[in-house]
């Protein structure tokens, strides 16, 4: 009889276990290799040369590197069409941005006209984008003149200013640039979207309140950017507010936001809100020239100079002083203007349904501010604004930027002249108007409803940008983000499971109600990687969850000892492991035998189970009644061997 019930509990284990296998063996060379392209090869780009013949490589090598060379050969004069629409539309919103913008940023406004040209050149032929344009972007403008104006004067030193404002730009293409090439674009991943919207949003303000300097036509405003200093400078200055520059300011602003709205409202009238600054800086420029209203309190942009853009290397700081000033704004600058261009660029792929390369477009963006740099340009990269209105104008390839480039040309060889009456105060509408659209509420709303912690980030970032500064507000948003992943990382999350009735199911109680604990099982899942940072709290975790576990069965039974038997660990969620992590086993199974429990072990995927090999020689964990495919069958298998054992006592 009692071989009998042997046999048939030998039978019951034979068909619900499964035997967990090892990885196959591979080398440290070829664990290392692998690890290296999934870390900075993940889309495998050398794939489309396998198999080619060298010819073929060569092209394939020269259309990856300039993307123009892959759609230039099918070029029509249909997508001609489409992209001279676009290009001329996008134009008449660049040249009074880039004019605002520069001035944003401390500069000669002419260099905002600078960066125009160029820049969108070089792109049309790296970039992999149908739809970003590229040109002067407000934040990068505020950060990069606020950044240089704490050490520098723009007005008392106005050439040094400049050199700084090329040297940084320099340095920002240099990063750009270096992150493509040596494919290390996750870094800019930990500015995360809670970060970025609230950074935006605080910028967006900051950006407008600095306005207020033109539409209140204030003489002496404050070199600071917090809220508190330049509402008391605002406030303090009444006496230099003008009548003339208000109104004038105000009209204007409101016809820039109605267009705006119009165009939201109704995308097929995007050319409202795109020829609506065009328009606006021609109106006001006669008006100022008419009326004579210079000499009436309403400043003006004053005489431009002619011509291109002239050579600038001789300009590039490589030393002094000022190096670490130089290479810390450049730094910021670029991550920053890098982080919006590649967000757009892909914003837009996804609404055409095309694929944008992150590597191309950071060695596209980046070699485009190391060109600018050396030709009279600062910091540019593609402007969600511009590049909504190209996309709603129909772009179908880079052609638009030539476009816009070329008629930016024009404007700088003939043109120049025309803005010399064009009102600050107008340049200050269409900078607010530009940066409205930053503060992105249903998405902070979204944000709070999902994760609460990602929205004190939000707020943090914001709060930090208007009542610090714009590079310590997003320093804290980023710090606290850190701080999060952290969190994550040495506080993982472990959870119950109990089985679904009727199911060899197993999940999380306190998620399914109708779940059911086992009888004399802890079924635990890991729901992390375990490593250095971990692993002390985890071991105290489980042993605090054997403990309360314990406390409610025996007030349940009202029993002094608990029926627990066995605590079962699901590491079907645990990735990846370390040195560190695979003791936490070994210790924990000394820990539960002192209470008379059993440790089993559940699914430990490839890396996990090699190292748990490699550690337990003795085989003291990885025994075959103690390491299971799945929960269903470790619990089955488990308390079948609880029912045999009377019986093998007897």
């Amino acid at each position: 009889m009692e071989s009998n019930l042997q046999s048939h509990c030998l039978e019951i284990n034979m068909e619900v276990v499964h035997k967990v296998v090892p990885p196959p063996h591979s080398t440290t060379f070829q664990k290392l290799k692998n690890r290296l392209k999934e870390t900075f090869f993940p889309d495998d780009p050398l794939r489309q040369f396998k198999g080619q013949p060298l010819k073929r490589k060569w092209i394939l090598g020269a259309q990856y590197v300039f993307p123009i060379l892959q759609w230039g050969p099918n070029y029509s004069f249909k997508l001609f069409k489409s992209d001279i629409v676009s290009g001329l539309t996008i134009a008449s919103l660049a040249i009074p941005q880039g004019i605002s913008y520069a001035k944003l940023a401390n500069l000669p406004p002419i260099v905002g006209l600078y960066s125009s040209f160029v820049p969108p050149l070089v792109y049309a032929a790296l970039g992999s984008s149908r739809d970003l344009a590229v040109g002067p972007v407000s934040i990068a403008s505020l950060i990069l003149g606020s950044m240089l104006r704490q050490e520098v004067s723009p007005t008392k030193d106005p050439v040094l200013f400049l050199q700084l404002a090329f040297s940084s730009t320099f340095f920002a293409g240099f990063v750009q640039a270096s992150l493509g090439i040596l494919r290390l674009g996750f870094i800019i991943d930990f500015l995360s979207k809670a970060t970025l919207i609230g950074f935006m949003a605080g910028a967006a303000i900051i950006v407008s309140l600095q306005q207020l300097k033109a539409l209140l036509g204030i003489t002496h405003f404050t070199k600071q950017m917090g809220l508190v200093p330049v509402l008391s400078s605002v406030f303090h200055n009444t006496a230099e507010w003008s009548w003339q520059t208000i109104v004038m300011g105000f009209c204007f602003l409101a016809l820039l936001l109605v267009a705006r709205h119009v165009s939201m409202k109704k995308p097929n009238l995007f050319w409202v809100s795109a020829g609506a600054p065009l328009a606006c800086v021609i109106v006001s420029t006669i008006l100022v020239f008419a009326f004579k209203a210079q000499n009436h309190g309403i400043s003006v942009i004053g005489k431009l100079q002619e011509g291109l853009n002239p050579p600038s290397w001789n300009m590039l700081h490589f030393h002094g002083s000022h190096l670490g000033l130089v290479m810390k704004t450049g730094l910021v600058t670029g991550i920053i203007s890098l982080t919006e261009g590649i967000a757009v660029g892909r914003t837009f792929a996804a609404l055409k349904g095309y694929k944008v390369d992150g590597n191309k477009e950071m060695m596209a963006i980046g070699f485009m501010n190391i060109v600018g740099s050396s030709t009279s340009c600062y910091v540019t990269t593609g402007a969600f604004s511009r590049s909504a209105v190209n996309h709603n104008a129909g772009a179908k390839t880079a052609t638009s930027n030539i476009i816009m480039a070329v008629t930016v040309m024009v404007t700088l060889l003939f043109l120049m002249p025309l803005f010399q009456y064009t009102p600050n105060v107008v340049l200050g509408a269409i900078i607010v108007t530009a940066v409205v659209g930053l503060i992105d509420l249903p998405a902070a709303y979204q944000i709070w409803k999902i994760d609460k912690f990602d929205f004190i980030v939000l707020l943090c970032a914001f709060l930090g940008v208007i009542f610090i500064s714009v590079q310590q507000g997003l320093a804290i948003a980023v710090g606290i983000s850190i701080f999060k992943i952290l969190l994550q990382v040495t506080r993982p999350k472990t959870v119950m499971l109990g089985n679904i009735p009727g199911t060899n199911i197993y999940r999380n109680l306190h998620h399914y109600k109708d779940g059911m604990k086992v009888p004399g099982f802890l079924i635990l899942s890991i729901e992390a990687p375990i490593n250095f940072a971990n692993t002390t709290y985890l071991n105290e975790r489980i042993l605090r969850w054997v403990e309360e576990y314990e406390a409610e069965d025996a007030e349940e039974d009202r029993k002094k000892h608990s029926t627990l038997r066995f605590v079962v660990l699901d590491l079907s969620a645990v990735s990846t492991i370390d040195t560190s992590g695979v003791s936490i086993f070994s210790d924990l199974k000394k820990a539960l035998e002192k209470k008379g429990l059993e440790l089993a072990l559940v699914n430990p995927v490839g890396e996990v189970m090699e190292k748990l090999q490699r550690w337990d020689e003795g085989r003291d964990i990885l025994r075959p009644d103690s390491i299971f495919l799945t929960v269903g069958e470790a619990v089955a298998s488990l308390s079948s061997a609880i029912k045999c054992q009377p019986s093998n006592q007897a």
